[in-house]
C-alpha cells in the first residue's frame, strides 16, 4: 500500500514542479516594458490603451517581421 501512495505522491510532485516552471518562465504573453525604449523593427501604431486600474496611456507598437505587439506607457 505505501508504493501506491508514494507512486502518487511522486506524480503529483512533478505535476506541481511543472506547473511552476512554466508560470515562471514559460507565460510570457504579457511583457511589460519598464524602460520605454522601443525596440528595433518596432512601429508606432494609432492604437492607445486606457489601464483601467491604473489609468495610464498605452501605446501599442507592432513588429510586422514576427507579429509582436508592446505596450510602452506615454
Amino acid at each position: 500500500m505505501n508504493w501506491i501512495l508514494g507512486y502518487y505522491g511522486v506524480q503529483v510532485v512533478i505535476v506541481l514542479v511543472i506547473i511552476i516552471l512554466s508560470v515562471l518562465y514559460y507565460d510570457k504573453r504579457y511583457k511589460k516594458r519598464k524602460s520605454g525604449i522601443i525596440p528595433i523593427g518596432f512601429i508606432r501604431t494609432e492604437e492607445v490603451n486606457i489601464d483601467p486600474v491604473t489609468q495610464e496611456k498605452q501605446r501599442v507598437y507592432y513588429n510586422p517581421d514576427t507579429g509582436e505587439r508592446i505596450y510602452i506607457r506615454e
